[in-house]
């Protein structure tokens, strides 16, 4: 029988009640699961890392926006599938004032959550060219897109960019467009689950092999500004969030609310396509849709069918605190920076401890403190380390699920955890070097 931190017996158990073998091989949710089951049947608090969920209260200006609307009545409502106006125009500015980009309101959508407007990108950009209906990741991702995209039934192919960082990066795009099977291709700036930025000369590589081979980049902006080595806070003035649309027109954004805004449980999140990509006509879309126009069949074929519309009284919200960022009334990265102060403390607890973190560096520079971060420890794979810390009161996920090639790797998201749990943590990865340095 193991000594560790939480009773070896009662996990055994727990993971023979949830039918998971490997905690190492189980998704996000299956593990957020075992632990929910685990933390119930003993008491005892875990560090709470699988999850990428904000920790943060929401916004105040979004709570009272849309308790206005409903007392109002919107809730009896049905809302446009393109948004209501204000929204529109809000977002179009947005996209103005922190992205540098002229987007005229119709071509800016509410969606529910950006995780909806990834499966409508997915569901109609992939069907534009009907000799190719695949997507290229670029890796390590959230590995539910994936999922999005087999369900639709459609193909993918993926690589890690960890080794292909820079001017690499360009022929490792081209030996992939090339093959004529790419329709779109979808990465997250700053990236979920490792927390690299591609820089400008990346993003200009990226644009120009779309431009060169007609294919549309779907940007996760999920987490809009992230990146505290610069300041990206203050409406029309630089610097701006970096983004591939400063290099191609054939380019879709999704932006989310749920993290730098903290608005997660609404699902409400925005998608921002190219007034070119709006106005493109693709015949082969007639497979699928009553319309050839790129814009009309994103709205009225693929929006109507997910959903009908996005929720009502959250557009309201969206809108006013949107409206908020916008005059410079409200900085919304302020909040938000408790995330990186909290990474930067919870690394140095792992590297203190004999672990090591695999994603540190965007080319020779070192990864911003934010979101997520990832670590290994020696001797072990991802999964082997993540089954083992479920022992010692840690959860995560295994970088094996995101198509990184860093099989060594685990993903930890900073949002959960609280700051008294510090001392916690700190103790659990000194019990867990001591027993596994020896």
């Amino acid at each position: 029988m193991k000594n560790t931190p939480v009773n070896f017996k009662i996990v055994n158990e727990k993971m023979k009640e949830c039918n998971i073998t490997n905690v190492g091989k189980a998704s996000i949710r299956e593990v957020k699961r075992l632990v929910d089951f685990i933390e119930q049947s003993t008491g005892i608090r875990f560090i709470r890392m699988e999850m990428g969920v904000p920790g943060l209260p929401p916004s105040q200006i979004g709570i009272e926006a849309e308790i206005e609307a409903l007392r109002r009545g919107v809730a009896a409502i049905y809302p446009d599938i393109y948004g209501i106006e204000p929204l529109k125009n809000e977002i179009s500015r947005f996209v103005k004032l922190f992205l540098n980009l002229d987007v005229p309101p119709k071509c800016c959508f509410p969606t529910v959550g950006s995780m909806q407007g990834g499966f409508a990108a997915f569901m109609t950009i992939n069907r534009m060219h009907k000799d190719r209906e695949g997507t290229l990741f670029i890796d390590p991702g959230f590995p539910v897109h994936k999922q999005q995209v087999r369900v639709l039934g459609q193909d993918y192919m993926s690589f890690d960019v960890y080794n292909y960082r820079g001017e690499k990066l360009r022929d490792k795009l081209e030996s992939y467009m090339s093959t004529g099977k790419v329709s779109s291709v979808l990465y997250s700036n700053p990236n979920n689950p490792s927390w690299i930025c591609f820089n400008e000369k990346e993003l200009q590589i990226i644009g120009e092999m779309a431009n060169k081979y007609n294919v549309v980049i779907i940007e996760d902006l999920a987490y809009f500004g992230m990146d505290f080595r610069k300041d990206y806070s203050k409406p029309g003035q630089p610097p701006f969030q970096p983004t591939v649309a400063n290099f191609t027109d054939n380019y879709m954004l999704l932006i989310s609310s749920s993290k730098v805004f903290s608005y997660a449980g609404q699902r409400i999140g925005m998608m921002v396509m190219s007034e070119k990509l709006f106005n493109t006509k693709a015949p082969d879309l007639l497979r699928y849709y009553n319309s050839d126009l790129v814009g009309n069949a994103m709205v009225f074929g693929s929006l109507y069918s997910l959903s009908s519309g996005t929720s009502h009284s959250p557009q309201y919200a969206l809108t006013a605190i949107l409206k908020a960022f916008n005059n410079g009334e409200y900085n919304f990265l302020e909040d938000v920076k408790d995330y990186a102060e909290k990474a930067r403390i919870m690394k140095k607890m792992f590297t203190d401890n004999g672990f090591r973190i695999v994603y540190d560096k965007d080319e020779n520079v070192p990864i911003a403190d934010g979101f997520y971060f990832t670590f290994s420890y020696p001797g072990f794979t991802g999964e082997e380390l993540l089954h083992e810390l479920v022992y010692y009161g840690i959860s995560a996920i295994s970088l094996a699920i995101t198509g990184s090639e860093r099989l060594e790797g685990i993903r930890a998201c900073v949002s959960l955890v609280k700051r008294e749990q510090f001392p916690d943590l700190e103790e659990r990865l000194k019990r867990f070097h001591d027993d596994h340095s020896k």
